[in-house]
């Protein structure tokens, strides 16, 4: 296990370096020059200049990357152009929102879709069977703005439960600040769960098949003992893969769905960025988020040992 830990760790580092790369490259395809945005109406030529110098605009391409990769390397994502703020401190600030928003929809979403997925599998062809396959293709088919509208427009407007938008940090009021975050959350879980339902559905069927299933029946061990135990170890291993990268889709930020319930995370600092001509922090963001997505790719090659025995043999 640590010469494979060792070897994709190894993988890990020059496809952070394509990465960068295309981060940089990709960035400087954006129209408009930040320079002239933040120069004001006015646009003086002397100030232009200066902002150019400051920035390193005037430098060539290949230059302005080593200057990029340098600080990047030091722990230094730039600054932001717009409002003079270290990237890194605004990452911060909205780490931990993306983060509270995506671990609450994750849960929400295994819990659904494993569970669906084991009794829709367990109950082939009963209706049980024939509802999780309507409410995960019905998962599948909803947009997710579309659905939250909905959700606001019911639990917000008609009920008046929940908060229709904002954000409320846990340490400020938990209660307030999960009532803000349980539609958004379910909102993004409700479809990753329609996903995992179908891939856990498909895994237990194989699974349910295998002999050493029919083996632990015939020895005359509780169903229950055999499903959750032997049949659903063995299944969760393209589980772990897709929650890993489902959850690293959600760290990159689900934008319409923050935009939609106003909640500061990734997803609204990376729009405001593009829309500001920020390369800064659209660099410093999208390099920590496909950090994390690497990263969780990892975690989950890992996982497989854990979850299942034969791989460590």
């Amino acid at each position: 296990m640590f010469n494979y830990l060792v070897q994709r760790i190894g993988t890990i580092i020059p496809t952070l370096f394509f990465v960068s790369i295309l981060i940089f490259g990709l960035q400087q395809l954006l129209p408009g020059d930040p320079a002239l945005i933040l120069s004001g109406e006015d646009r003086d030529e002397n100030v232009i200049a200066y902002l150019r110098e400051k920035f390193h605009l005037d430098e060539p391409l290949p230059m302005r990357y080593l200057y990029w990769m340098g600080n990047v390397l030091q722990g230094d994502l730039g600054e932001s152009l717009r409002i003079q703020q270290p990237v890194l401190d605004l990452i911060l600030q909205k780490l931990p929102v993306t983060l509270q928003l995506a671990a609450m929809a994750m849960v929400i979403a295994l819990v659904i879709g494993i569970t669906a997925g084991i009794v829709s599998a367990v109950t082939k062809d009963s209706v049980w069977d024939y509802a999780a396959n309507v409410i995960s293709l019905w998962g599948l088919s909803t947009p997710n703005f579309w659905l939250g509208i909905m959700m606001i427009l019911f639990f917000s407007v008609w009920l008046g439960w929940l908060p229709a938008s904002g954000y409320v940090s846990p340490f400020e009021d938990l209660k307030a600040n999960l009532a803000s975050m349980i539609m958004p959350a379910f909102v993004l879980g409700n479809a990753i769960a329609a996903v995992l339902m179908r891939h856990t559905r498909s895994a237990m069927l194989q699974v349910l098949n295998a002999d050493y299933v029919r083996t632990a029946r015939a020895k005359g061990l509780v169903e229950r003992i055999v499903v959750l135990k032997h049949a659903l170890r063995n299944a969760l291993i393209p589980i772990i893969t897709l929650g890993a990268l489902e959850f690293g889709t959600l760290l990159s930020g689900s934008v319409l769905t923050e935009q939609v319930f106003s909640i500061p995370g990734f997803g609204k600092l990376i729009v405001d960025a593009v829309f500001n001509r920020d390369y800064a922090v659209v660099q410093g963001v999208v390099l920590v988020t496909a950090t994390a997505y690497i990263t969780l790719n990892l975690l989950a090659d890992l996982a497989y040992f854990l979850v299942n025995p034969r791989l460590r043999g």
